[in-house]
This record gives C-alpha cells, structure tokens and sequence, in this order.
C-alpha cells in the first residue's frame, strides 16, 4: 500500500482535524513511499524503533509520537538518536494522540471499556464532541475491591485505588492516560467511581471528599489497546502486516 493513502485512509477514519492537540497528528516522520508491514506501539521510544528496525518495518503506528507543544525544538541527544535511526532505515512514524483516545471503536477508551466489561452509555463531557473520556455501568454492582482485583486481573497490572467509603460501584466513567483532571466532571456526573491512567496529589482530596473511588490504572497500562486496534483494522482492511509490541512502561 502506498504511504500517502494510508494516511489518508487512517486520516479519514481519526478525523484528526476536529481536535486543537498538544501535538501534529498523521504522518510525522516519512519513511519509504510503500508500506507492507507496521508495527505499533504506545510510545515512539527509542526502543519501539529498535524492535521495528529488527521486524523490517515499513512504517510505526503510535499513540504518543513526537513534537508536543512547549518542548524544545533543538534535534540533540535523545531526539536526534530517534529521528536518526527512523531516516536512516527509511521508516515512517504516524501517530494520532487525542483522536485514537476518542475514537467510537477503535479508541483508547472504547477499547478498554470492551476489556474491563463496561457499558458505555455516553460521553464524559456531553457538551462537548471534541472531548475525550465516557460514562457507563458495570455489568453488576461490585466492591471497590472486587472492581480493583477485576482491573489488575485484566490490564496485568494491580491499580492504585483511592477509596471512597466504602460505596458499591454500579455507575462509573473513564478516561485513559493523564486525564486525572477530569474527576471533578466525573464527579458532576454522579458516577461511583472514576478510572483513568495517572494521578496527582489533588486527586485523591478531590476523590475523598466527592465520596467517588478513583483508580489510577497507569498511563501506559490504560492505552496499550487503542492502537494493537488501530493496527489491526490496517491489517484486515488493507492486507498489511501488523504486530504490536509492548515496550514496558510501570508509569
């Protein structure tokens, strides 16, 4: 497949335009113009590049990829050995930050809520489309301990839980990665409990004194799904090859 229409099939699908992101999203690094293999990853780390130099890839799809806001635009060191080796074995680097966390299916939150069990009934910020993060129900009411013991069981990984009383959990919302900022509106939307990847030292005031549980599932551990499903879907729609590989990441 040719590089150029994968990003614009993989553009269509994201709709990168409706979201003001901390960073571009699509094509960021341009690799060779054909594209038979890719790998993903969550983050365009240095490693992530050294395991697609060895897989033969054509192109890295991720959701944490490079040149955020505010960071220095100087190519030294770190930057430079990434970019480096990406040019040098001519391979592409795509990422899509805010529209694979919001994707209906395929998205970050989607795809966790398909794992855990959890029914969306809708968005997070209803007032807002371009926003991330959902709301939903438990199959069944659960403790906060059995809801913990469920989470660790599934994301390989135990969560840091803020208790917050001692309520049952029927009604709860969620939203990967660094969105520990976003329990107040969770908390305005009457929820049990709130999930999300990382937290501060606000959040667990905001969690004891709202009476809603908090658990913090980890960053890289909250957004390990979206794109192995972004990368399958390239695989089944466009007969390309496709591996994930997971660069551990305990934040």
């Amino acid at each position: 497949m040719q590089l150029n229409d994968l990003i614009a099939r993989l553009d269509d699908l994201l709709q990168p335009a409706r979201f003001a992101d901390y960073c571009p999203n699509g094509l960021q690094v341009q690799g060779r113009a054909e594209v038979r293999h890719v790998v993903s990853g969550v983050t365009a780390s240095e490693a992530l590049i050294d395991a697609a130099i060895a897989e033969g890839a054509d192109a890295i799809l991720v959701h944490h990829g490079y040149f955020w806001k505010g960071e220095n635009p100087v190519v030294t060191g770190m930057k430079r050995r990434r970019l480096g080796k990406l040019l040098a074995h001519d391979i592409s680097l795509l990422a899509y930050h805010l529209p694979l966390d919001a994707h209906p299916q395929l998205g970050n939150n989607a795809q966790l809520a398909l794992r855990l069990g959890l029914l969306r009934e809708g968005p997070l910020f209803p007032l807002d489309s371009r926003a991330v993060g959902d709301v939903g129900t438990l199959p069944e009411t659960m403790t906060a301990a059995a809801l913990a013991a469920h989470i660790g069981a599934v994301l390989g990984r135990a969560p840091l839980h803020i208790d917050a009383g001692g309520r049952d959990i029927r009604r709860l919302a969620w939203c990967t990665g660094g969105a520990q900022g976003f329990i107040e509106q969770a908390v305005a939307m009457g929820v049990d409990a709130y999930l999300s990847g990382e937290i501060s030292e606000p959040t667990v005031h905001t969690a004891r004194e709202s009476g809603v549980h908090y658990f913090a599932l980890g960053h890289h551990a909250s957004e390990r799904y979206g794109v192995q499903a972004l990368g399958d879907w390239c695989a089944r729609e466009f007969g390309l090859t496709h591996r994930f590989i997971d660069i551990d990441n305990p934040a």
